[in-house]
C-alpha cells in the first residue's frame, strides 16, 4: 500500500521509515529541501512541493500529515483541497484537539473527501517498538486503510483500534495523555520523598530498578525514569521546567465542561505550570503574610 506523509520532523520520518521496512511506498514531504533527502536516505520518495506529492501518488490517495497542532493542519488541508479528487483520504496523527478534528472532517465531507484523525503514542520508540494508534472515523474507511495501521502498530493485531467517528480518536489521544501526566507526577513525588530521606542514602537508580519487575506499579515510564537515573543518579544539569503540549489542558478543561472531577490530572498540569515560574509572586506574598499576623522571618533575596 502506498501513503503521502507531511512531516518529516523525527517521529513522522520514523513512521515513514516503518512503513517502507513493511513493504509500504510511501512519499514525503516537508518544507525544508534538506529535511526531504534527509528522508529520502531511508527509502522514502521525496517530493518538494504539495502538488508533487499528489501527483506521485496512485489514486485514491491517503495523505497522512503529522504537523504541529493548530494552524499548520488548517493550512496544509486547505492547500490539499483542490489536489485531491472525492473519497480520498487525509489523516492527522498529530496532537490536535478533538473539537478541530470534527470540524475539519465535517469541511471534508462537504468537498467530497474523507478524515482520519489518527492519535498517535510512541515517541522517539516507535521505529523499534511500534505505534500505539487511537483512530476515529468512517469504519470503511479505517478499514481501507487497516495495512497501513498494521504496519505501524506494535504487532498487526495490538496496539491499535478504530474507537468510534471523527474526533473520538483524538479525544481518546487527550485523555491518554492527561493519564500520562498523573502517572509522571506521582513518579516524581515519590522519587524526591526518597531523595530527601537522607539517613536512609537510598541509590534511586536501584530502587526502579527493584519496581520494575513485578511491581503493581511497573510501566514503561518506570523503565524510562530507571534509564535517566543510571545515565545521570543526580540528574546535574537538569533544569526543573516541564513544559505541556497542551492536550493536558484539553483534559482538564473538559472535566470542568462535563462537571467530571478529574483532581490528580489537574493537579498534575498545574504543577507544570508551577515549575515554569522562578521566584514565583504568590510565594513572595504567603511569605509576606506570615510575617504580617505571625511576625514570622521572612529570608531576602541576596
Amino acid at each position: 500500500m502506498e501513503l503521502g506523509m507531511i512531516g518529516l520532523g523525527r517521529m513522522g520520518a520514523n513512521m515513514a521509515e516503518r512503513l517502507v521496512r513493511g513493504g509500504h511506498r510511501v512519499v514525503g514531504f516537508a518544507r525544508s529541501p534538506e529535511t526531504v533527502r534527509r528522508a529520502m536516505e531511508k527509502g522514502i520518495e521525496g517530493a518538494f512541493s504539495l502538488d508533487e506529492l499528489v501527483q506521485k501518488l496512485n489514486q485514491p490517495r491517503a495523505v497522512w500529515l503529522m504537523l504541529p497542532a493548530g494552524e499548520a493542519v488548517d493550512a496544509t488541508i486547505q492547500s490539499l483541497l483542490p489536489l485531491l479528487e472525492p473519497e480520498e483520504v487525509i489523516l492527522d496523527g498529530g496532537n490536535s484537539y478533538y473539537k478541530d478534528s470534527q470540524r475539519r472532517a465535517g469541511l471534508l465531507e462537504e468537498k467530497g473527501l474523507h478524515f482520519v484523525d489518527v492519535g498517535t503514542s510512541g515517541g522517539i520508540w516507535g521505529l523499534t517498538e511500534g505505534y500505539c494508534m487511537m483512530i476515529g472515523g468512517d469504519k470503511a474507511v479505517v478499514e481501507r486503510l487497516q495495512p497501513i495501521f498494521e504496519s505501524l502498530a506494535p504487532t498487526p493485531d495490538k496496539g491499535w483500534g478504530h474507537v468510534g467517528p471523527n474526533g473520538s480518536g483524538h479525544f481518546v489521544k487527550m485523555v491518554h495523555n492527561g493519564i500520562e501526566y498523573g502517572i509522571m507526577e506521582a513518579y516524581a513525588e515519590g522519587f524526591e520523598l526518597m531523595q530527601h530521606k537522607s539517613d536512609f542514602n537510598l541509590d534511586l537508580r536501584q530502587v526502579a530498578e527493584i519496581w520494575r519487575f513485578g511491581s503493581v506499579i511497573r510501566s514503561w515510564l518506570l523503565d524510562l525514569a530507571a534509564g535517566a537515573l543510571a545515565e545521570n543518579p543526580a540528574l546535574e544539569g537538569i533544569a526543573p521546567y516541564v513544559a505541556d503540549s497542551g492536550e493536558g489542558r484539553w483534559t482538564a478543561m473538559e472535566g470542568i465542561e462535563l462537571g467530571c472531577p478529574l483532581p490528580v490530572i489537574t493537579l498534575a498540569l498545574q504543577n507544570r505550570f508551577r515549575s515554569r515560574e522562578e521566584a514565583r509572586f504568590g510565594d513572595r506574598l504567603l511569605a509576606a503574610l506570615r510575617h504580617q499576623f505571625g511576625g514570622h522571618e521572612v529570608r531576602h533575596q541576596s
